[in-house]
């Protein structure tokens, strides 16, 4: 791989620690929610920090593939929920749903350049296989 760009963080005391990037962009404390056993309060985790990286990339890609296609996507958002739960093993694992608004873009268009985004998103391509990913088109009702 060719890099473009590096991005770099270290976190300290794990998920009720502390999470700083190198260039100190990201500089926060970490808590757990109270529902996995953590102090819970206002502050980020894991979690949050996916969901914003993964509905950011999305978006990126969703852009790109309307660019080639020459589609407006007007005033569109990308929404990730991401879910942490445990399997039948009891083992942790997270799932995201994707909610793509495109408001104003036909249904068959919008389908097209979701999947095609799902395709070439850098996080949707390193989750397939791993994670369960959702995507969900969100258009405006007439």
């Amino acid at each position: 791989m060719k890099t473009l760009y590096k991005a770099k963080a270290t976190t300290t005391g794990g998920r009720e620690g502390h999470v700083k990037s190198e260039d100190g962009v990201i500089n926060m404390k970490l808590s757990s929610p109270k529902t996995l056993g953590g102090k819970g309060g206002n502050f980020t985790n894991p979690e949050h920090l996916f969901a914003a990286g993964y509905s950011a990339s999305f978006a990126g890609a969703l852009e790109e593939v309307a660019k080639e296609q020459k589609v407006d996507l007007g005033d569109f958002n990308v929404t990730a929920t991401v879910r942490i739960g445990k399997t039948e093993e009891d083992d942790l694992e997270i799932s995201v749903i994707l909610d793509a608004y495109l408001p104003g873009v036909d249904v068959e268009t919008a389908e097209e350049l979701v999947n095609d985004a799902h395709e070439t998103c850098p996080y949707s391509i390193a989750t397939t296989d791993n994670i369960d990913v959702t995507l969900n088109l969100m258009l405006d009702e007439e």
